[in-house]
């Protein structure tokens, strides 16, 4: 597999690296690492092609450790491995909220990735850096997108929407027209409404576009109780139902994605990854689709999307940590990060990949997808420190009851600030 740069400077060390501290002075036995993600979509069938050159390059190999794609899930199984010291886990591919809760655990990267560091966007490195140590390495960023479907929207006469209230009331109307022509398994919008993180994601989208804040702000000051974000809540509750299946309380992005992919959606918010897939040969809304950023509400005129990101870490309890590292270096660097963006459209961390002509050939929505990025916006898991786990659980089950119908917002997010204040008891820890 070969990997062609337009500038010497794309040109990274880490492959170089890799074999180096793989193969140095010929005295390292050749090892198998251990890999755990919890990947979806075509990432696991990509998985071996992407590390095909490494293995090469080195003499070892790589065993894909799979993860329930649920990063709830995956981080309650991360800290139990962690916790006990278990060195069966090589390297740990790492939510980016993850590092200040994990740090004791990991590796420091940063004499080995020196060279490497500088091609990174600046903050994606420092939200990975805890106590002046790069705990991980990034692999890929992430931030969500209005997938919708431009094939209908010009059908029935409608713009993309700009915000919420507009999107729910063309969900609506496409959804009825086309019920009305047969299709009566179309649904307007669908998202990800399951009691997990990913519900965190969404409803701090939906809060903070309407002006609403961040739930917990940046000094520590606990701000989810405020009408803007109960606004937005009831609003995204007004959709289960009526232009979103009452199945969507179940949804994680998975489900999200393959209700989309069959033709029977109008708008779905998803991660870039959905993007290949929905133009894959298989795909029933393949060329049919366009991304925009999320829509601001509320008279607010600011779109909000959740700052994702997937890293690499190494186990400080790994017996394989010269190998492990040289593979983290690779996954890290240009010509990985290129493989995938290429292959899986996931959005480099690598700010001159931006401008490459092949991912640009290949997946065209990643240059664009600067636009949503600007407008990324992160959990509040930096000012929470360990405690963000419990934080984003008590969020996204007082969502979750509000969307179900169980209680009100206003009332839900009352009793989430008091529990919120109990748990932070005076100081964040």
């Amino acid at each position: 597999m070969t990997f062609t740069f337009t500038s010497a400077a794309l040109r990274s060390t880490a492959l170089a690296s890799a074999a180096a501290i793989g193969l140095a002075g010929g005295a390292v036995a050749q090892v198998e690492i251990t890999y755990v993600s919890g990947a979806v979509g075509n990432a696991v069938a990509n998985f071996a092609e992407l590390v095909r050159p490494w293995e090469e390059a080195t003499g070892n190999t790589v065993t894909l450790v799979p993860m329930p794609a649920s990063t709830t899930d995956q981080f309650g199984q991360y800290r139990l491995w962690l916790a006990a010291q278990n060195g069966d886990i090589d390297l740990f591919q790492t939510d980016v909220i993850w590092a200040p809760q994990l740090a004791n655990h990991f590796v420091d990267l940063t004499e080995a990735a020196a060279d490497l560091i500088p091609q990174h966007f600046p903050s994606i490195i420092e939200s990975q850096t805890v106590n002046g140590s790069l705990v991980a390495l990034p692999i890929f960023t992430d931030a969500p997108a209005l997938y919708y479907r431009a094939d209908l929207l010009e059908k029935h006469g409608f713009d993309v929407p700009s915000t919420w209230e507009e999107m729910t009331v063309t969900a609506q109307a496409i959804q009825d027209a086309e019920r009305a022509e047969g299709n009566s398994a179309i649904w307007g919008f669908i998202w990800q409404g399951n009691a997990y993180e990913g519900l965190t994601c969404n409803a701090l989208e939906w809060v903070k576009s309407f002006g609403g804040g961040q739930i917990v702000e940046a000094d520590g000051t606990i701000s989810i109780n405020n009408p803007e974000a109960a606004a937005a809540i009831e609003l995204a509750a007004s959709w289960v139902g009526t232009i979103s299946p009452e199945g969507v309380l179940a949804y994680q992005e998975e489900e999200a994605r393959g209700l989309w992919q069959t033709g029977n959606a109008v708008f779905m918010r998803n991660w870039p990854y959905a993007y290949g897939l929905g133009n894959g040969e298989d795909s029933a809304v393949r060329g049919l689709f366009g991304v925009a950023p999320l829509p601001t509400g509320g008279d607010n005129d600011s779109s909000a999307a959740t700052l994702g990101g997937w890293n690499v870490a190494v186990s400080r309890y790994s017996a394989n940590q010269e190998a492990a590292i040289s593979l983290a270096l690779y996954l890290s660097g240009p010509e990985a990060q290129k493989q995938r963006a290429i292959n899986e459209s996931n959005l480099p961390t690598i700010i001159a990949l931006y401008d490459d002509p092949d991912i640009a050939e290949a997946q065209p929505i990643i240059p664009q997808w600067k636009d949503v990025f600007l407008q990324a916006v992160p959990r509040p898991s930096a000012p929470t420190l360990a405690s963000y786990n419990q934080v984003s659980s008590m969020f996204w089950t007082a969502v979750h009851d509000v969307l179900s119908g169980n209680t009100t917002a206003s009332a839900s997010l009352e009793l989430l600030e008091a529990d919120l204040e109990d748990l932070k008891d005076g100081a964040w820890r």
